[in-house]
């Protein structure tokens, strides 16, 4: 029966492929379920962002263009005369404020020298010196210009609408300044979770809105982000498109998305970042979940997994005590069946002691009769009793050995030396060897180690090699040997005839319960299979080579007891 590590072993085996087995198609499923998951919501997430981006980059681009447009409407419609009037223009300007709620901040009259002729605003900016700005470089060249945010003569951040119109023969510039404030809240209701944000960008990294959170560490690498991300896609961001992509943010150490979109002709950048995380927050809810329950199937699967294998291991471990029974039975069959096979060769052993005392006794009877008084018969029924004496121990001897061998069933391992058990068996059968007509050889090793063996068992063995060896020279008889030998920490058995031999197709089919050659009544077949039963167990190994009318040779390797109790130290390691 096997041992407690082998069941261990087996109900480790059976736990992990039924975990292994059961969690493999809900892992899978998970994985690719989680991908597509995955990368459809950060798609969609992503999209509807870039929605809202376009969207706001549509309302500040129309913003931009309402508030030219009333520029352009002023500079077409009215003549410079009514600019230069101051009174005048402070009624436009008025009226610019009250209609469009004060993004009109102030209005000027620039003439194409860059003097400030006229002003209406909140500033004392009259005659005012605009030849070296910016703007009004760009305006003389593109006639129409929104300038970077910037601070100017009056020390805060604006950024200024200009139009170049010309009128009584000279070029003359009508420029406003736009209220940055709302300007700025129309960039900030761009906001997403609880780390959107959205500012623009001029193409130099300067920011032309304020954040709502401190970006000057973030500016050279916002820079860079953008550049790369608009030399990736090109001229299409001039079509109003928004591109995306979600880098580590140096400062905070965290993935972030970030969409852009080109304004003011590409001249301006709106770009919205938002940490990743709180983005796909809801997929991150959603993993955490599939996770849970995934540790919960987990659990519940090793859970089952580790009641089921012990229920099995505990119905295969009665299987194998059960077999374990039914082995011994089969084998003490064959015992008694081989010992079937001895009881000819015994009782005619028997028969010749029997014999001789019958024949020794009837001499007495007669001498009896004749009286004792005649010389020579008390001497003759003296030498007659003695002869009955010596051949009914000789009758002793035989059925005791006969009824040692038959009793011999417990299969206690014991340490045992091969050579004293090849001898009892020799010896037990050597009435039928002699009537078959099997001349017997032994070549034992005296240095051959003892093996860790059922006695009986091994008997068993030996007899049915023996009785097979006879078998197969009982028409013409024959020679047995019978050799062991030592081979490093095994001891090796062989037990050779000079028989028929077992044609080739028949040696596959050897050991298999109930084959036989034998005629019917002759054998059962199993003899072979409960040798082979035995020896496996005993972590051993048998062999034949065999030759059709040349005789046939089975080899028996068995582990010494140093051998079993090496390995036996190594498995409790």
């Amino acid at each position: 029966m096997p041992d407690r590590h082998y069941y261990t072993s087996l109900h480790r085996s059976m736990v992990a492929t039924v975990i292994l087995v059961s969690l493999m198609p809900m892992a899978l499923i998970t994985l690719i379920g989680g991908y597509q998951y995955t990368a459809a919501y950060k798609a969609k997430v992503l999209a509807h962002l870039g929605e809202i981006v376009r969207k706001h980059e549509q309302n500040i681009d129309t913003y931009l263009l309402e508030k030219v447009a009333e520029i352009r409407v002023l500079a077409d419609n009215m003549g410079v005369s009514c600019f230069r009037d101051e009174n005048k223009l402070q009624r436009l300007h008025q009226t610019l404020m009250e209609r469009h709620g004060g993004d009109f901040v102030d209005l000027g009259l620039v003439n194409e020298h860059g003097m400030q002729v006229a002003y209406s605003g909140p500033f004392r900016l009259g005659e005012a010196d605009y030849a070296d700005a910016e703007w009004f470089r760009e305006v003389m060249k593109r006639k129409v210009y929104i300038s970077d945010v910037f601070l100017g003569l009056r020390g805060v951040p604006h950024f200024i609408i200009a139009v170049q119109f010309h009128s009584e023969g000279q070029r003359w510039i009508l420029r406003t300044t736009i209220d940055f404030v709302a300007f700025n809240r129309l960039v900030e209701n761009i906001r997403i979770g609880q780390t959107g944000l959205a500012f623009i960008m001029n193409r130099n990294g300067d920011f032309q809105t304020t954040p709502r959170l401190d970006l000057n560490a973030e500016i050279p690498f916002l820079k860079r982000l953008l550049d790369e991300t608009e030399n990736k896609n090109g001229p299409r961001l001039a079509d109003g498109l928004v591109a995306s992509r979600i880098a580590e943010n140096p400062a905070t150490g965290r993935e972030t998305i970030y969409l852009s979109t080109p304004l003011k002709q590409g001249d301006w950048r709106l770009v919205y970042q938002q940490d990743a995380t709180d983005a796909f927050s809801e997929l991150v809810q959603t993993r955490n979940l599939v996770l849970f329950v995934l540790l919960l199937g987990t659990i519940a699967i090793t859970f089952m997994a580790v009641l089921l294998s012990r229920r099995m291991i505990k119905r295969i471990k009665a299987s194998d005590r059960e077999k374990e029974m039914m082995n011994e039975q089969v084998i003490e069959a064959g015992r008694l069946a081989s010992l079937g096979e001895l009881a000819a060769g015994i009782a005619h052993e028997i028969n010749n002691p029997v014999a001789i005392m019958v024949e020794e006794a009837g001499w007495v009877q007669d001498m009896l009769e004749e009286g004792m008084e005649k010389d020579g018969n008390l001497d003759e029924t003296r030498r007659a009793l003695a002869q009955i004496r010596t051949q009914g121990s000789r009758c002793r001897e035989i059925t005791h050995k006969l009824l040692s061998f038959a009793r011999m069933i417990d299969p206690t391992i014991v340490e045992m030396q091969l050579n004293d058990m090849v001898e009892e068996i020799v010896g037990l059968s050597s009435q039928r060897t002699r009537f078959a007509n099997v001349q017997v050889e032994t070549v034992l090793a005296e240095d051959l180690p003892t093996i860790a063996a059922s006695p009986s068992e091994m008997q068993q063995v030996l007899l049915n090699l023996v009785n097979n060896a006879v078998d197969a020279m009982e028409k013409d008889g024959g020679t047995m040997t019978i050799t062991t030998k030592r081979d490093r920490d095994d001891v090796l058995m062989t037990v050779a005839d000079t028989g028929c031999g077992i044609p080739k197709a028949n040696l596959q089919r050897l050991f298999d319960p109930f084959f036989t050659t034998k005629p019917v009544g002759k054998g059962t077949g199993l003899g072979l299979s409960i040798i082979y039963g035995i020896i496996n167990k005993m972590k051993g190994e048998i062999s034949v080579n065999s030759a059709v009318d040349m005789g046939t040779a089975f080899t028996v390797r068995i582990p010494s007891s140093s051998a079993n109790q090496k390995e036996e130290r190594q498995g409790n390691e």
